[in-house]
C-alpha cells in the first residue's frame, strides 16, 4: 500500500510542475509565435488587397476619362462628379502605394527565399516612386499595371499559374524597371 500512495503521489507533483512549467514557459512563447504569424499573414493578405487596389483603380482611370470640355452629353455637375471619382481612384493609388512601401518590411520579409523578399522589396520602392513620378497620368497608369500584375500573380496567382509564368513576369518586371529607369530592353 505504501508503494501505491508513494506512485500516486509522485505521478500528483510531476503533473503539478509539469503543468506549471508548460504554463510558465511553453504557453507564453506559443502565444506570442501565433500573435506574430497572426500579424505576418494580416500584412501578406493587406499586401495582397492593396495590389488589387492598384490593378482596380489604374485600370478603372484609363477605362474611364474626363469627357470633353464641348461633349453635349455631359453636364457640368456630372463632369465635376466624374471628376470627384477620378480624383478619388488617384488617392486610392496613392495610398495603396504609401502603404506598400511603409510596410514592406513586414510583408516582404515573411517569404522564405530571398529572391521572393527582393522581388517584394523592388516592387513597393517602384510603385511608390512611378506615383510619385512627373510623368503623365497615362504613363503612370500604365507602368503601375506593368510593375502590379506579374507581381500580383507570383505572390497570389494560382500555383500552377505562378510556375507557369515564373520566368515571363520576371522578364516583364525586369523590362518594366528598365523602362522607367530609361535603361535601353535586350531583344
Amino acid at each position: 500500500m505504501p508503494n501505491t500512495v508513494w506512485t500516486l503521489l509522485v505521478a500528483a507533483v510531476t503533473a503539478v510542475v509539469t503543468a506549471l512549467a508548460v504554463g510558465l514557459f511553453v504557453t507564453p512563447r506559443m502565444e506570442a509565435r501565433r500573435k506574430r504569424l497572426g500579424e505576418v499573414h494580416t500584412a501578406r493578405d493587406t499586401f495582397g488587397a492593396h495590389m488589387m487596389r492598384i490593378i482596380s483603380a489604374s485600370s478603372l482611370l484609363q477605362r474611364i476619362q474626363l469627357p470633353l470640355a464641348d461633349d453635349p452629353g455631359w453636364t457640368p455637375v456630372m463632369r465635376e462628379r466624374l471628376a470627384g471619382e477620378r480624383e478619388r481612384w488617384l488617392q486610392q493609388l496613392d495610398d495603396a502605394t504609401r502603404w506598400l512601401i511603409d510596410n514592406v518590411a513586414t510583408y516582404a520579409g515573411s517569404w522564405p527565399m530571398s529572391h521572393l523578399i527582393q522581388f517584394a522589396v523592388d516592387y513597393a520602392g517602384n510603385v511608390r516612386m512611378v506615383v510619385l513620378s512627373e510623368r503623365e497620368e497615362d504613363t503612370k497608369l500604365e507602368l503601375l499595371l506593368a510593375l502590379t500584375v506579374p507581381v500580383q500573380r507570383q505572390f497570389f496567382g494560382w500555383p500552377w499559374s505562378r510556375a507557369r509564368h515564373a520566368l515571363a513576369d520576371r522578364r516583364a518586371f525586369a523590362e518594366t524597371l528598365a523602362l522607367i529607369g530609361g535603361e535601353p530592353t535586350a531583344p
